[in-house]
């Protein structure tokens, strides 16, 4: 999913469980502009840092542990990304979206449309 400056959703891709979520972190990003993008930990690779840096953003994005050559971020910046975990938080007091009844992923996607809506309205 990817929200604003102020938690609100913009984009978000319905994936399989076992898929990771960097695979379509470059089709979120596409054709949006910003002056960061942050990301946690699970989102640091090379080609995912070269994306934003296409966009003319700063990527504030915590290195991997696995990563030999640690890459700096701005610490400061980075407190703010608890955003995308308070929308997160929101949807997830609606109870079909927390237990994801929907077996079609177009019908849940419906609903993750209809739950941005509001959160937007708030």
């Amino acid at each position: 999913m990817l929200v604003d400056a102020l938690g609100r959703p913009l984009r978000f891709v319905v994936t399989p469980g076992q898929t990771g979520d960097i695979t379509q972190a470059p089709a979120l990003l596409q054709g949006q502009s910003g002056d960061t993008v942050l990301a946690d930990k699970a989102y640091d690779s090379n080609a995912l840092r070269e994306t934003i840096a296409d966009m003319g953003a700063e990527a504030v994005i915590p290195s991997n542990r696995s990563r030999k050559i640690i890459i700096q971020h701005d610490e400061t910046i980075y407190k703010h990304r608890n955003r995308i975990e308070r929308c997160f938080n929101q949807m997830k007091h609606f109870r079909w979206f927390a237990t994801r009844y929907d077996r079609r992923a177009i019908h849940f996607e419906g609903f993750v449309c209809l739950l941005a809506a509001i959160i937007w309205l708030r």
